[in-house]
C-alpha cells in the first residue's frame, strides 16, 4: 500500500494515508464511520488499489454489498491478484445470489489462492449451501484435510465453528458438541463464542455476577419493613375480628388471648 500511496504528491498521499488509518481503526467497532473515512479517501484517491479495496471492506463491514462488490472488482482489475475471490463471492451471498457464489466457486481464481484463501472459500461456499438449504451439503463441504488436520492454523477455530453449527442445525447434536469442543481448544483468542454455544448444549445457565450489594442491602431493608407492616396487619385485622364477633355488653364475651406478636407489637407501643 505505501508503495502504492508514493504514486501520489506528498501532501495528497499523507491525507489519503490518515483516512486509510481511520478504516483500519474503526473498522470493527465503528464500521459506519470507517465507511465515512473511506468514501473520503476514494474521492481523493480512487485510481488507488489499496483504496479500493480499503473502501470494499466498508461497504462489506456495512453490508452494502452491491457497493463493496463493485470496489473488490475494480481492485482486482488493478492488481490482477484472486486475493478477493472469497469476500467477492460472500458478497454474492449478501446479495441473495448463493449459486453465484458456488459458481465462483468452481472457477479457476480457486486454485490461485493460498491456503488460507482457499479455507476461506469453502467456508462461503458451505454458507451457500446453507442459505439454499442444503444442509447436509454444506457439512461435505466443510469436510476436508485442513479440518481433519490437528494443526492449529489462523483459519482452524472457524472453520471448525462452522462444522460444528452446521452439524448443529442438521440435528446431530453429539457431532456438534464434539467439533464445538474442538473450535474451543483452536480459539485462544475468543473470536468465535464456542463455549457459550456448548454451555447451551450442555444446559448451563450463567448468572451476572456483578450484582451491585447496596441493592441487596436495600431489598433486605425493604424485606424487613415488609414484615413489620405485615405483623401491624395482622394485629389490626384480629382486633377487627374481636370487635365484629365479641361485645363487651355481652354476658358470654370472653376477650381472646393475646399472640406473642401482639404482645410484641403492644411493647413496642409502650417504649414509643
Amino acid at each position: 500500500m505505501r508503495q502504492e500511496l508514493l504514486s501520489l504528491p506528498k501532501g495528497l498521499a499523507e491525507e489519503v494515508s490518515k483516512n486509510l488509518v481511520m478504516v483500519a481503526r474503526l473498522i470493527d467497532e465503528e464500521p459506519e464511520q470507517a465507511y465515512a473515512y473511506s468514501r473520503i479517501a476514494l474521492r481523493l484517491a480512487s485510481r488507488v488499489a489499496a483504496v479500493r479495496e480499503a473502501a470494499g471492506f466498508a461497504a462489506y463491514a456495512t453490508q452494502k454489498y452491491s457497493e463493496a462488490l463493485a470496489e473488490f472488482r475494480a481492485a482486482k482489475r488493478m492488481t490482477g491478484s484472486v486475493e478477493l475471490w472469497p469476500v467477492m463471492a460472500d458478497c454474492e451471498r449478501g446479495l441473495g445470489r448463493p449459486e453465484r457464489a458456488l459458481a465462483m466457486a468452481g472457477e479457476p481464481e480457486v486454485q490461485k489462492l493460498d491456503k488460507a484463501g482457499q479455507v476461506e472459500m469453502r467456508l462461503v461456499a458451505a454458507g451457500a449451501r446453507r442459505d439454499q438449504g442444503q444442509l447436509e451439503a454444506a457439512i461435505v463441504t466443510l469436510q476436508s484435510p485442513e479440518l481433519a488436520s490437528s494443526s492449529v492454523q489462523p483459519w482452524t477455530a472457524r472453520l471448525r465453528y462452522a462444522y460444528a453449527d452446521a452439524l448443529l442445525a442438521a440435528g446431530r447434536e453429539d457431532e456438534a458438541r464434539e467439533w464445538f469442543g474442538k473450535t474451543l481448544e483452536a480459539d485462544k483468542d475468543g473470536a468465535t463464542d464456542a463455549s457459550d454455544r456448548l454451555a447451551e448444549l450442555d444446559g448451563v445457565e450463567f448468572v451476572d455476577a456483578s450484582i451491585d450489594l447496596s441493592d441487596l442491602a436495600e431489598d433486605e431493608d425493604d424485606d424487613d419493613e415488609d414484615d413489620e407492616d405485615a405483623a401491624e396487619i395482622a394485629a389490626a385485622e384480629r382486633a377487627s375480628d374481636v370487635a365484629e364477633y365479641y361485645d363487651e355488653d355481652d354476658e358470654e364475651y370472653e376477650p381472646l388471648e393475646q399472640s406473642e406478636a401482639d404482645a410484641d407489637a403492644d411493647a413496642e407501643g409502650d417504649k414509643a
